[in-house]
């Protein structure tokens, strides 16, 4: 006996819904928007304006703030960066990296000296019978 398929409808297509709703409300506040006309600076060099407010010196032609402690913070900490980027970089006369072995990703515990690659590797004794152990020169 065919069955058809039904509409489940129920609580779970009200995020659905209040996304549609959501954006029809800012389809119709984006559409219906009017802005005035655009302003600009009149001849004024904006470019050197905003280098002399940077560093906070006068001579520039249109008036704003200080940027300058902003200025200071951002190069501080690209200079710590820079820092911590040398830091990290740096090798050691034999060649050895130094941050490789002085940073830990696995929660600070010690290496384990002994790994089980080479303690626990046993060989089939059947493997090389069989033809599937070690193939040299097969590629």
């Amino acid at each position: 006996m065919p069955t058809r398929p039904h509409l489940n409808l129920g609580s779970h297509l009200l995020s659905g819904l209040v996304a549609v709703a959501l954006f029809a409300v800012l389809a119709t506040v984006f559409l219906t928007a009017s802005f005035g006309a655009p302003q600009g600076f009149g001849g004024a060099q904006v470019t050197p304006s905003i280098g002399y407010a940077m560093f906070d010196l006068s001579g520039g032609e249109i008036p704003s703030d200080s940027f300058l402690a902003a200025f200071e913070i951002i190069d501080l900490v690209l200079l710590a960066a820079l820092a911590a980027a040398v830091m990290l970089a740096r090798r050691e006369a034999d060649g050895k990296l130094i941050g490789i072995e002085s940073i830990r990703t696995d929660g600070g515990r010690p290496r384990d000296t002994t790994s089980a690659s080479d303690t626990d590797v046993e060989t089939e004794p059947n493997a090389a019978a069989d033809g599937d152990g070690d193939r040299e020169g097969a590629n």
